[in-house]
């Protein structure tokens, strides 16, 4: 068997920059999350008490953009600057990605470092929770809660990169966050896993325009592609292509935004995501992406009706005999039956069937289940819509319950 391409790879891709998030730019300023009002508090060595709550998920949001294992230490450490008496800011980045978060503390002396990510959320979560008091003795953090005690190596605030990011003045569009975590939920993992500096098919296309936010995202033989209705008062545009594991940390970081609404700024090849307590900084992907929408068919003459959850279940079943170096699985639609099919010439076969609303004629059409059960298990919807053309085509399948989202995934050939 082989595999057929969607001709989405022929588009030639423009050379990309990448910039990192510490390199300088002109048009860049730097701002602190909170206003400094530090005038009267002393400064020296960082001394502060936290709640365990709040002090762990602020460790939990930076963390995602720490390096474990890398040529800079401080990588892999988060920076704690005090900015006030009653607020702690918290930076990562990996030079590709950059976090920032404010938590709430009390500080008695002001003061920054850098500490271990891992280890220290190692110790905070076994900590009971109350009150956390951090005291700084030159590089070492004494950690203490109750009759417990830690003290923590760090590394110096001043070998901490500094992060840039872009101003209130940079092209700025705010839009409703509920949407924009659905789309890239049901249209970002359909993205290239593989990542190379010009590449665009790793990245995931963000594109808004007036009231619509478009998102899409190929590998070259699949396509997925959400829009969303956005509130966006001041009718702005904006397309961006982002890496496609930023936009899966930044779901993972969602959970804990308070706001209806964010603000994403674009400037060059770098974007910035903001809430009022959470700063994303990123760099983005430059290039001519492949021209999707033109590739998905408007018209099928086979289209099944199938439940979404039967679907899910039988080829989890089936897929138990698939053989791993083609993940090739077989649909036959008949009359109102679908049958799955899976073989390993080492160990058998597998066979399950499935009830469906199907009235065309007979096709037998395989594909790769992995990019199946993508697609499947991204759809918030009972059923789903099948359509197919050629068992060599590309078959599309939407939810039945809304046209915002559609899959397009190319057969695999049977030989």
């Amino acid at each position: 068997m082989e595999t057929t391409e969607m001709e989405l790879t022929e588009n030639k891709t423009e050379e990309q920059t990448t910039e990192t998030v510490a390199e300088t730019a002109e048009e860049v300023t730097t701002e602190p999350v909170a206003e400094s009002s530090s005038s009267s508090m002393p400064e020296g060595d960082l001394a502060f008490t936290a709640e365990k709550e709040i002090l762990l998920n602020g460790l939990k949001i930076v963390e995602r953009a720490t390096v474990q294992k890398g040529l800079q230490p401080v990588l892999s450490n988060i920076l704690f600057e005090a900015v006030d008496k009653n607020r702690i800011n918290l930076y990562s980045t990996n030079f590709d990605l950059s976090i920032i978060t404010s938590i709430e503390a009390q500080v008695s002396t002001m003061g920054k470092i850098t500490l271990p990510a891992r280890k220290l959320i190692d110790i905070i979560s076994r900590l009971n929770d109350g009150i956390i008091n951090f005291e700084l003795n030159n590089t070492t953090m004494v950690i203490t809660s109750g009759k417990t005690k830690f003290e923590i190596l760090g590394i110096a605030a001043s070998e901490f990169p500094k992060i840039e990011m872009l101003s209130d003045e940079d092209n700025e569009v705010e839009i409703d966050l509920k949407p924009l975590i659905v789309g890239i939920k049901e249209a970002g993992f359909a993205a290239a896993s593989y990542e190379s500096n010009n590449n665009l098919l790793s990245g995931v296309v963000c594109d808004i325009n007036k009231n619509i936010l478009e998102i899409a995202s190929t590998d070259g033989n699949r396509l997925a592609r959400a829009r969303k209705i956005i509130s966006n008062k001041e009718d702005k545009a904006v397309k961006l292509i982002v890496p496609a594991r930023v936009l899966q940390e930044f779901l993972k970081i969602s959970y804990y935004i308070d706001e209806d609404t964010i603000k994403i700024y674009s400037k060059n090849s770098k974007m910035m995501i903001k809430s009022d307590n959470i700063i994303m900084i990123s760099s983005v992907m430059n290039g001519q992406y492949p021209q999707y929408n033109q590739l998905i068919p408007q018209s099928f003459p086979k289209q099944a009706k199938v439940n979404v959850q039967k679907m899910i279940s039988a080829l989890e079943r089936v897929l138990t005999m698939v053989d791993e170096k083609k993940n090739s699985v077989k649909f036959k639609f008949s009359g109102n039956t679908l049958s799955l099919m899976a073989d390993t010439p080492e160990e058998g076969n597998s066979e399950d069937e499935i009830d469906i609303l199907y009235s065309g004629e007979d096709i037998l059409i395989a594909f790769n289940y992995k990019y199946l059960l993508d697609c499947f298990k991204s759809m918030d919807a009972e059923d789903m819509i099948i359509c197919m053309n050629t068992n060599l085509s590309a078959t599309v399948i939407k939810p039945d319950n809304e046209e915002d989202f559609i899959y397009l995934v190319m057969p695999i050939q049977i030989r």
